[in-house]
Formats: structure tokens, C-alpha cells, sequence
């Protein structure tokens, strides 16, 4: 019998090379919170990634734990209807200010205790047929569906649903509480054009410059998109980094005073760049975003 307790998740790894293997299963990749959800007979913990406790934020969903029977560890995804709004609940300290017209629901996809028996040495398969007939899957709390082998058809028809991606599993791996390759993600990611800013000065062994401040066109002025820090070889960031260096100017082109300044060298608005992101915030601001390429 093994202690039920928090255990660090298993983490998936980024991939560019999407597959299509009888060997793997695919699932919907959630943009919401991780969530280890540990119950000890009555007593229920809402685990994030990194063991901070989520009780007072999700109250309801402690609640619908509540009603499952015995004791149990099981792993998933908390998602509302956009990751701004989940946000709201995230910060919340006081129980009684948490807004309840935000709704949110917990995908389950992993269980790793079962009545104190350590699960996660069986494969993946196992595990989730294990999980499916364990849980009542009711009150917000939902079981994550699986496609088998068609990877990248099952790709395609995420992106055109405007999901963030998916997440391929070996079928037959284990749970393992550390990142691994056992487990993909694959990235919906979209592209559109924006002008450099600014930029912030290289950090380290790194040249040219360390992140690009990036933004659009909007009422008539320019709309601050965020920081754009990955994607760039070395030859890229010399050669656009001299680039840069040749028209910088004093003052910001954005005229929102919230846009950050600090190490900041601002520039002519006049250098476009692809930049791929997987959603904007209510702000405007671009989630993952990843340099593509200089606009020509």
C-alpha cells in the first residue's frame, strides 16, 4: 500500500514532427491549469504542477470529489472557456469572492493510486480503462476521449476547431513523474504579421538582442502584442539585431503607458515579422509566441 499524496506530473515534450502510429494514442490538448487531484477518503487536495494548492479557487470542484467514492490520485486539465477567464479564478484568496459565473470543469486522463495501490507502472491503456470505470464522471468533472493512430488527420481537424493541439501517448508507456517523450505535444500554432517596437538587450552568451516587443495596428494607433523572446539562430539575431541597431529612436511608438519600458530600446516602427502564437489574451496579447520570420 502506498500513501496517498501529491506526485509531480508527467510532462509531455515538445515536437515539430507529427506522426500517425497504430503504437500511440492522441488526445485534445488543454489550455487550462494541470491538476493532481489527491483523495483521501473524505479529505480532497487540488494539486497544480507545482503543488500549490488549488481548493479555494475551484470549490465546486472539491466538492464533486467529494462524491466519488474511496481514495484515489488522478491527473488532468482544469479549463474554462478561455484561459483569461480561468485566470480570475487563480488569483482568488477568499473563498467567498471566487466567481462562480466563470465555469470551469476538470478533464481526467491519468490515474496513478487506486485505493492505495501505486497504478502507473501499467500501461497507458490500462490506466484509463482503470480510470473510466473509477470515476463518475459528473458534477464538472469529465473523462478525456482518445483517438487511436490517425495523429495527423486528427491534427488538421484540431487546428480547424481552433484547439491548442494535441497531445500524443505510447500506448503501452508508463507514467513516469518527469518530462518525457512517452509523451508529444503537437502545436496548433498561427501565424500573422507583425512590426518590431523594441527590443531588450541580449543576456548571456546571447547576441544581437535578447526578446523583440511587437505590435498591430489598431484605432488609429499601435496596439502592444508582447514580447517574442524564441526562435531565432544565432546568424538571425546578428543580422536583424544590426538591423535594429540602425534605426532606434528615443521614445516608444505605443502610447499606452502599460506596455513595459524597462531595458528597453525602442526603434522606427518599420521591420515586419511572422510570428506564430497559439491565442491572443482579451488584452491582445499573444500566448507562446515564437518568431517565424522577417516579413519581406
Amino acid at each position: 500500500m502506498a500513501r496517498l499524496e501529491y506526485q509531480p506530473p508527467m510532462l509531455a515534450t515538445l515536437t515539430k514532427t507529427y506522426f500517425s502510429d497504430p503504437q500511440w494514442i492522441f488526445e485534445k490538448k488543454f489550455d487550462g491549469v494541470r491538476c493532481i487531484v489527491v483523495k483521501r477518503e473524505k479529505k480532497v487536495t487540488l494539486y497544480s504542477r507545482n503543488r500549490k494548492i488549488l481548493n479555494v479557487s475551484f470549490p465546486e470542484l472539491v466538492k464533486a470529489f467529494e462524491g466519488q467514492n474511496g481514495s484515489f490520485v488522478v491527473d488532468g486539465e482544469i479549463v474554462a472557456a478561455s484561459f483569461s477567464k480561468l485566470q480570475e479564478r487563480l488569483h482568488v484568496k477568499d473563498p467567498k469572492k471566487v466567481k462562480r459565473s466563470i465555469r470551469v470543469v476538470i478533464y481526467l486522463f491519468d490515474l496513478l493510486n487506486d485505493q492505495g495501490t501505486v497504478v502507473t507502472k501499467l500501461p497507458l491503456l490500462e490506466r484509463k480503462k482503470h480510470l473510466k470505470k473509477r470515476i463518475q464522471f459528473k458534477g464538472g468533472i469529465r473523462y478525456t476521449s482518445h483517438r487511436k493512430s490517425q495523429g495527423e488527420k486528427f491534427l488538421k481537424e484540431a487546428c480547424k476547431k481552433n484547439w491548442e493541439g494535441l497531445i500524443a501517448k505510447k500506448a503501452e508507456g508508463k507514467y513516469v513523474h518527469k518530462r518525457s517523450r512517452d509523451w508529444l505535444k503537437f502545436k496548433c500554432v498561427k501565424g500573422e504579421t507583425f512590426v518590431i517596437c523594441g527590443y531588450t538587450q541580449p543576456q548571456g552568451s546571447r547576441v544581437g538582442f535578447g526578446a523583440l516587443l511587437i505590435g498591430y495596428p489598431g484605432k488609429g494607433k499601435l496596439r502592444y502584442a508582447g514580447k517574442v523572446g524564441t526562435g531565432y539562430d544565432t546568424a538571425l539575431l546578428k543580422k536583424l539585431g544590426a538591423r535594429l541597431a540602425r534605426i532606434q529612436r528615443q521614445t516608444s511608438p505605443f502610447k499606452d503607458p502599460k506596455v513595459p519600458s524597462r531595458g528597453v530600446t525602442w526603434v522606427q516602427p518599420k521591420i515586419k515579422v511572422k510570428v506564430g502564437f497559439t491565442e491572443r489574451t482579451k488584452e491582445g496579447r499573444l500566448r507562446h509566441p515564437r518568431f517565424l520570420e522577417v516579413s519581406r
